[in-house]
């Protein structure tokens, strides 16, 4: 079955300011945040605890799965050797699967923990072998059974030491999938340690990023580049320079902490207008008070066909026809409100996802 990213990417190679846009999922969270991954718990009352199961969390992704509307779900690994090869979902939907090949530092985000303030150090957990195949060695017979795209994140934090492990693992990676067939696409972190630390002007942050870009960038060629980058937004001015620099890399935004509904269809109506191509959402969809109307959105927007304000009424009102109490009032899910930028910010409260009454 045709995978809509393939087409995609293939749509924007002919025209990369063309109509195209590339929708993710980011279902990976359990890499990161370990028991409060999946997110608030709407029934916490009756087992005690505050937040979803992971047969829960998977259990929504098969549901967005069946929708459809997505472009690309990223999971971990273990998720993916569930869904992707063990259930073979995939070989039946356009979505391609996706999982995070590489775990960093910055995003173990255990409680009591202080690894997501202090510099970024290159790790992973997955190997690409058990992405691709669920086994290592994997074999060319087996490779197929898995999921043969990755993301691969680095964070860089103006500490030359630190930085240049990051690069270095980076290149190590790239050498290992580009022997294996196995494509990724990057992400890009804005620095993960505090201001005083990595000394950089707020204002000036999509400087530092893009130049990162740029500059890593140019010593790769093109059988080992990622099919797409996912950098925080910095405003217009830095995505339209980004994009502008070379033309042949697309250019995507990550969705950063949860916020108003307004943040994130503003985010991705505000990213495609100045150049971007690609987006993925995983907390702002996550804890949505009802994901797959939260997608459809995001879909239409993508598509442009509905602006960010019709589409958080449309929302709204699709919660309404579900008997969904909001978490916000429509007039305040309306309102801009910051979004962090680190994968620390924003985790999940231990609060429970408003039910549906009857």
């Amino acid at each position: 079955m045709q995978k809509t990213l393939d087409a995609k990417l293939s749509a924007l190679a002919r025209d990369r300011f063309g109509k195209h846009f590339i929708l993710a999922d980011a279902k990976d969270a359990d890499m990161a945040l370990g028991v409060a991954a999946p997110g608030p718990d709407a029934d916490h009352t009756s087992s005690g605890f505050p937040y979803r199961t992971i047969q829960q969390y998977r259990a929504i992704i098969r549901e967005i799965i069946q929708q459809g509307l997505v472009d690309i779900m990223l999971m971990s690994c273990s998720t993916s050797d569930q869904l992707t090869i063990r259930e073979k979902l995939f070989r039946r939907s356009h979505m391609t699967p996706a999982v995070r090949a590489n775990d960093t530092t910055d995003i173990h985000v255990c409680r009591e923990s202080r690894y997501s303030i202090a510099p970024s150090l290159p790790f992973a957990t997955a190997c690409i072998d058990h992405i691709q195949a669920g086994v290592s060695p994997g074999t060319m017979a087996d490779g197929d059974a898995g999921a043969n795209l990755g993301l691969y994140s680095v964070t860089f934090n103006n500490l030359p030491d630190f930085d240049h492990r990051t690069l270095a693992a980076y290149r190590q990676f790239r050498l290992e999938a580009e022997s294996k067939g196995f494509r990724h696409f990057l992400e890009v972190f804005n620095p993960n340690v505090p201001p005083q630390v990595h000394g950089i002007d707020p204002d000036k942050m999509g400087g530092f990023i893009n130049d990162h870009i740029c500059r890593m960038l140019a010593g790769v060629p093109k059988v080992s580049r990622p099919v797409f980058l996912k950098i925080a937004y910095h405003g217009p001015r830095y995505m339209e320079e980004l994009c502008r620099y070379d033309d042949s890399v697309i250019v995507g935004v990550l969705g950063g902490s949860a916020g108003t509904t307004f943040d994130a269809f503003k985010l991705l109506y505000e990213a495609k207008k100045y150049g971007a191509r690609a987006a993925l959402f995983g907390r702002k969809i996550n804890q949505a008070e009802d994901q797959l109307a939260f997608i459809t959105m995001l879909r239409l927007i993508a598509d442009s066909e509905i602006s960010p304000e019709e589409a958080v009424r449309a929302y709204h009102g699709k919660l309404k026809d579900a008997g969904i109490k909001p978490h916000r009032r429509l007039a305040d899910d309306m309102q801009s409100t910051e979004s962090v930028n680190h994968y620390a910010a924003g985790k999940p409260a231990a609060q429970s996802r408003p039910k549906r009454t009857k």
